[in-house]
C-alpha cells in the first residue's frame, strides 16, 4: 500500500474468446468486460489511484464487422449514462480521449455532458481511451505543435514541451500498464507515455479480471524497482 501508482491504466483484451469459449455471441464479452471496468474502478478509488485508464477502442478496431463496432458504440454511450450517479456519488472524474472526430454526433455529446458533469470530481479519474492510437496521438501533437509554434520555437521544442500537444496533457503517465489474456504486446497504445511504464501480463481474459486480480497487479507493481535509467 506504500507504493500504489498514481496512474493505472490497462489493455482490455479477450471479451470475444471469453464469449466464444461459452458458446456466446462476442457482444456478450463486452457487456461482462463492463462488469470489469466497474470492478477495477472500485478497486482504483478504494485503493487511492488517482487515474485508471482503459483502452477502450482502438484506431485500428474501426476495421471490425460494422455490427460489432455499432454495438460497442451503443454499448459505450448506454454504460457511460448509467454510470453518471455512481460517478456523482463517489466523487469520479470521467474523461474520454482519442479521435473523437470520428465518433458520432450523439456519442460525442453525451461525452461532453459526462465530462462537464463530472469535471469537478476529484478522488478518481477514469478516462476511456476511444478511437486512440498512440502514432496518432504523436502525428497529431507534432500538426499541433507545427501550426502554433515558430520554426525557431518548434526546434528549440524539449521534450517535456511536447507532451502539452498529447491527448494526455495534463495527466501523469501511467505508472502501471497492466493487459489481459496473454497477449504480450501494447498494441500502438501510448507509445510516448508508456516509455518507462512498468508493463504487466496476465492470461486472465478481461471479464474474469476483477478487484482480487487488480489488486494482485497493484501488489506485483510494488516489488518493482523503478529506475528511470538510473543507478539506485
Amino acid at each position: 500500500m506504500e507504493k500504489i501508482p498514481q496512474h493505472v491504466s490497462i489493455i482490455m483484451d479477450g471479451n470475444g474468446r471469453w464469449a466464444k469459449a461459452r458458446g456466446l455471441e462476442r457482444v456478450k464479452g463486452h457487456m461482462e468486460g463492463v462488469e470489469s471496468v466497474r470492478a477495477c474502478l472500485e478497486a482504483a478509488a478504494e485503493d487511492g489511484v488517482k487515474y485508471l485508464s482503459v483502452y477502450a477502442f482502438s484506431e485500428e478496431n474501426w476495421n471490425r464487422p460494422q455490427e460489432e463496432v455499432i454495438f460497442l458504440m451503443e454499448l459505450m454511450m448506454k454504460a457511460m449514462k448509467k454510470e453518471l450517479t455512481t460517478f456523482m456519488d463517489n466523487n469520479i472524474r470521467f474523461m474520454v480521449l482519442g479521435n473523437r472526430a470520428r465518433l458520432s454526433k450523439g456519442l460525442n455529446q453525451t461525452i461532453d455532458d459526462m465530462m462537464e458533469r463530472t469535471a469537478g470530481n476529484t478522488r478518481c479519474t477514469l478516462i476511456l481511451f476511444l478511437s486512440y492510437s498512440g502514432k496518432w496521438d504523436i502525428l497529431q501533437a507534432m500538426k499541433k505543435a507545427a501550426s502554433e509554434l515558430s520554426p525557431e520555437e518548434f526546434q528549440a521544442m524539449e521534450l517535456p514541451d511536447f507532451d502539452k500537444y498529447l491527448v494526455t496533457a495534463g495527466i501523469p503517465d501511467p505508472d502501471l500498464l497492466i493487459r489481459t489474456s496473454g497477449e504480450l504486446r501494447i498494441s500502438n497504445y501510448l507509445l510516448w507515455q508508456s516509455a518507462y511504464t512498468e508493463f504487466y501480463f496476465t492470461d486472465i481474459l478481461w471479464p474474469d479480471f476483477r478487484k482480487p486480480q487488480f489488486r494482485e497487479a497493484l501488489a506485483a507493481y510494488a516489488t518493482r524497482d523503478r529506475r528511470y535509467g538510473k543507478v539506485k
